[in-house]
């Protein structure tokens, strides 16, 4: 095992030592209140079965059979998620053969960065996460179920089904995937027409083509951003079946994976000898496993958010620091856009997830002694899923890339270390994605440009004002602020002036977004300026120091300065009211910071 590796596991499990064992209590006394249809009265019971079928009434009284839940991100705006409309017909006939049941136990809201970034619905992005969770968990409540499959793919939703499935950590619990839409226009040719939109070479209707040449179907975007991203930790962390992640919707392979997971689902019950509930499959090798995938591939930097308040739903603690650490032990083995020019479906052409778990498991960078959803160990992730005369196999998969230009080894990665570092200094701590980045480095001291709000730096970039070596400073965008919305929008116009051959940061306390690229972004600043961080006090034209080397985030300015000066006001009103956000004004209050999770699950707990 490699020692940083090791050392980074041990760490965690140390310092989540009273958590943990709080949690692993917690659901073993759900456990043992089971089975759980058999502690609900005659009047509940009824109720739990009422739509049910006469045969499906009979095994659910019987208390032999297990029933399994159904929750669904299931929409049919958004791609990633129609798929899943035909889901829960395939899951309850497959369960139903073997002689189980399974009901449709509850849906889960599905936002999309994609359609909402820039507009006045991402303020809700990140905290639908904690809503899913919720979500989740009232669907769970019912106490009616013996296991659960979750169907949800993109940014938060996979991680609000994770902590939900978490906290009902006695279940044990498979996830779903639906599939990448099939490749469509590349995407550096797609960067190309939204950079030369923001420069007002071509309009919108160009734009809107390209955009829609690229998002063409249903299926999960293919790019790499957080919902790929998510679908690879799941799979890292053993809660996928081998090789599911990546394959496209609308296939007979596909369809063959998804009645395979819902059978999978009945074989862990407590009402067999295989009890294996999600608690105990996501433990501390679990997370560090999800973690170096994640690292090892360039993935979304909202997972240094995601991650952590996932840990903490399993009764871990884990910090930015741990995230650094296995960054500097592990390689870059990925190009995958936004950290290259290919998509999703040529990764999985290269050698895809089998190919990548046998190179990281060989290299000793991931831990092989774990529980997954398939036994024991990560041995039987290294095969891939095949159809045989149509039935579903899993066999050896390549023992080396079949493009070394998308999947490399680890003795020949396209970087040392997985691109992901932590700064600290005055300004506080944030985190940088690096993989993407030009050069392997990235230093700058530059005079500040500020912004309150990210809409502002449209009119100052039109108007010239940004054709400057600057660090770019947009405050007010944190979890507590408004909700912590992602920036993605501001890469088009910091791409245009890097091409002019200036040198250009972002520093915020918003996000980025799974698709951060070669514009260098100290994000997720916390403490957050509407929380007391020195970000409020950044006035127009200091000098800020941003360097990966040394890991600093430095505000040049003395002291004294400082301490005289008046933090700038927030400005917020046009983020608290309208598209609904006057509701989650009470979710605001006690968002966690950013190196927290950015969470208000937890808080109300401990709080409680």
């Amino acid at each position: 095992m490699n020692p940083k590796i090791a050392e980074v596991t041990q760490r965690i499990i140390e310092r989540s030592k009273e958590t943990r064992k709080a949690y692993l209590e917690k659901i073993e006394k759900a456990r043992r209140q089971g089975p759980h249809r058999g502690v609900l009265s005659c009047g509940n019971l009824a109720h739990g079965f009422a739509a049910c079928g006469t045969e499906e009434k009979g095994d659910l009284r019987s208390m032999t059979k297990a029933n399994v839940a159904i929750i669904s991100s299931y929409n049919d705006m958004l791609s990633a998620h129609q798929p899943y409309e035909s889901y829960p017909a395939v899951i309850k006939e497959a369960i139903k053969d073997v002689g189980s049941v399974a009901q449709f136990a509850g849906g889960v809201p599905a936002m999309c960065d994609g359609v909402t970034q820039g507009q006045s619905g991402m303020d809700l992005s990140l905290m639908s996460r904690d809503n899913i969770a919720q979500a989740a968990a009232i669907a769970l409540s019912h106490n009616m179920f013996d296991s659960a499959m979750m169907l949800g793919i993109c940014d938060k939703i996979v991680p609000g089904l994770l902590m939900g499935a978490l906290t009902f950590g006695h279940l044990p619990t498979v996830f779903v995937p639906a599939g990448p839409m099939p490749s469509g226009l590349p995407n550096k040719e797609k960067a190309r027409v939204r950079q030369e939109f923001a420069e007002g070479k071509v309009g919108r209707d160009a734009l809107l083509e390209a955009e829609s040449q690229s998002y063409h179907s249903a299926g999960t975007c293919t790019f790499y951003g957080t919902a790929n991203s998510n679908q690879l930790v799941v799979e890292m962390m053993g809660l996928h079946l081998p090789g599911s992640s990546f394959v496209n919707p609308g296939t007979p392979l596909r369809e063959a994976l998804t009645k395979a997971a819902a059978v999978q689902a009945t074989r862990l019950t407590d009402l067999g000898d295989n009890y294996t509930p999600i608690g105990h499959i996501v433990d501390a090798k679990a997370i560090v496993n999800g973690l170096v995938g994640l690292l090892a591939t360039g993935g979304s930097t909202n997972h240094t958010m995601h991650l952590i308040a996932v840990a903490r739903s399993a009764g871990y603690i884990v910090n930015w620091n741990d995230f650094s650490d296995i960054s500097n032990a592990v390689p870059l083995m990925t190009r995958i856009y936004p950290n290259g020019s290919a998509d999703i479906n040529h990764f999985v052409a290269a050698g895809g997830m089998s190919l990548l778990m046998k190179q990281l498991l060989d290299a000793g960078l991931l831990h092989n002694d774990v529980k997954t959803i398939c036994g024991e160990g990560l041995d039987f992730y290294t095969k891939e899923p095949k159809l045989v005369d149509g039935e579903l196999e899993w066999r050896d998969g390549p023992t080396e890339s079949l493009d070394k230009e998308v999947l490399a080894t680890v003795e020949k990665p396209f970087k040392p270390d997985g691109g992901l570092s932590v700064l600290d200094g005055n300004l506080g701590r944030g985190v940088i994605k690096t993989s993407a980045l030009r050069t392997p480095h990235c230093t700058l001291k530059a005079p500040a440009v500020v912004f309150e709000d990210q809409f502002e730096l449209d009119a100052a970039f039109k108007a010239g004002k940004l054709d400057q070596d600057c660090i770019v400073v947009v405050r007010f965008q944190g979890p507590s602020a408004i909700g912590m919305p992602e920036l993605h929008r501001l890469t088009p116009p910091l791409g245009v002036l890097q091409d002019k051959g200036f040198k250009v940061a972002l520093v915020t306390d918003g996000r980025m977004s799974g698709a951060s690229g070669k514009v260098p972004a100290a994000i997720h600043v916390t403490p957050e300026a509407y929380k007391g961080g020195l970000l409020a006090k950044v006035q127009e034209g200091d000098i800020i120091e941003l360097n990966t080397e040394t890991g600093a985030l430095t505000l040049h300015v003395d002291d004294a300065t400082l301490a005289a000066r008046e933090p700038a006001p927030a400005n917020l009103a046009n983020h608290h009211v309208g598209m609904g956000r006057e509701m989650f004004a009470g979710m605001r209050a006690i968002l966690t910071g950013a190196e927290e999770g950015a969470c208000s699950l937890f808080y109300t707990q401990e709080q409680a």
